[in-house]
């Protein structure tokens, strides 16, 4: 007996170390992939112009793993050794605390999430295993965590005068990298507007309204009603604006789009996608949206996944950079990558440099480069997280 005894503990043991040992860096391996894309010959004059570049890019999931932002990693697209080796001033780290079984485009309930199960493997603490506002807020403690561990490379940046600093010590020489907070869709308020107050005491400045299903904010293009703004959701907007949040239209329905659209006082985002004049996906922007996003002041941000650019290369990349610049003109597109997000990307951040060359090589100028790699984005937040 004694011996089955041990024998069953042995195997719970062994049962232990997979699921929270090695299962969870498999997951994300398998996720989070870097297949590599045809990338542009970069010439001796785009990197010098690359190196010139404050490089800021408005959403990367690397917070939901679990693996130092510290350390070069084997698996994933994005940490700070690859973050410097890209020339990146300033990317903005998402939390994304649900989504749904059977993730998809077209249509997905809200009531399965995958996130718990990874939550538990990744041995987070309890707290957040059953609600989705402990989920940010550890996923804020974990950015605070790494800047704290990096000896000054990297910083959380909070208020416009951090920016600021940050800006200034980059061109002074000093190789260091800003870290933003950003949240995947608001169901992490769990249902109560005094939760998007504490986001925001915890360092978050932009967020999404919706992520893959419908909440209680707003409806999502990929949910099951895709209705738009619910009265909280309105009340959350008005609120998002009025504390310095950014609002970012990712994933929201289209009616959802054009009612933000509408109430909007202050600049709006899509922090990653695509166009569907390039890419013809349902989450994709069109003219209509894309105007009314540049009305408001605001960025929209191209991703670097199939879904979002229909390839994974450069070049198409550019190309629907491109078409927001002729629509709306060259102030109002960025970066918007969704590296590690559970995409398959060309390249990972340490080579930006191939869009620099891919938009060298469609015929933008320096200048234009300069505001397409980061300086809309900055100028769009520098603004936006002054709260009114």
């Amino acid at each position: 007996m004694k011996r089955i005894l041990w024998g069953l503990a042995a195997l719970l043991v062994l049962a232990g170390i997979g699921f929270f040992g090695i299962a969870p860096p498999i997951v994300e391996a398998g996720r989070n992939k870097v297949e590599p894309a045809t990338l542009p010959k970069v010439t001796d004059q785009t990197r010098k112009l690359h190196a010139s570049l404050q490089i800021a890019d408005m959403h990367g999931d690397t917070l939901l793993w679990r693996r130092s932002l510290l350390d070069r990693a084997e698996r994933g697209q994005v940490d700070l050794p690859r973050l410097l080796q890209g020339n990146v001033a300033l990317q903005i780290f998402s939390s994304v605390t649900k989504t749904p079984k059977g993730q998809n485009y077209d249509s997905n309930p809200g009531d399965t999430d995958n996130i718990t199960m990874l939550a538990v493997a990744q041995l987070q603490p309890i707290k957040t295993w059953n609600s989705l506002l402990e989920r940010s807020l550890w996923h804020a403690r974990k950015l605070d965590r790494a800047a704290a561990g990096s000896a000054g490379k990297l910083r959380v940046i909070r208020t416009p005068r951090e920016l600021d600093q940050l800006l200034a010590d980059r061109a002074a020489g000093k190789q260091v990298v800003g870290g933003m907070l950003s949240i995947e869709g608001l169901q992490d308020m769990e249902g109560q507007l005094g939760n998007l107050d504490k986001l925001h005491a915890a360092g978050f400045r932009m967020a999404g309204l919706t992520h893959f299903f419908d909440n209680e904010i707003a409806g999502s293009m990929h949910g099951v009603k895709k209705g738009g703004l619910t009265p909280l959701g309105v009340q959350t907007v008005q609120r998002m604006e009025k504390i310095g949040m950014i609002v970012d239209i990712a994933h929201s329905s289209h009616q959802t789009v054009a009612e933000v659209l509408r109430m909007a006082r202050r600049p709006v985002v899509s922090s990653h996608g695509g166009v569907q004049a390039t890419c013809k996906v349902n989450r994709n922007l069109t003219d209509e949206e894309i105007r009314g996003v540049a009305k408001t002041g605001g960025v929209v941000g191209i991703g670097y996944w199939d879904a979002a650019i229909c390839s994974t290369a450069p070049a198409a990349i550019a190309s629907a950079i491109a078409h927001v610049r002729d629509l709306v003109g060259i102030d109002h597109v960025g970066l918007g990558s969704d590296f590690d997000g559970a995409v398959t990307t060309g390249f990972d951040t340490s080579q930006l440099v191939a869009v620099t060359q891919a938009l060298v090589d469609r015929g933008f100028t320096p200048e234009e480069i300069r505001k397409v790699m980061g300086g809309n984005v900055l100028r769009v937040l520098r603004a936006g997280i002054v709260p009114n």
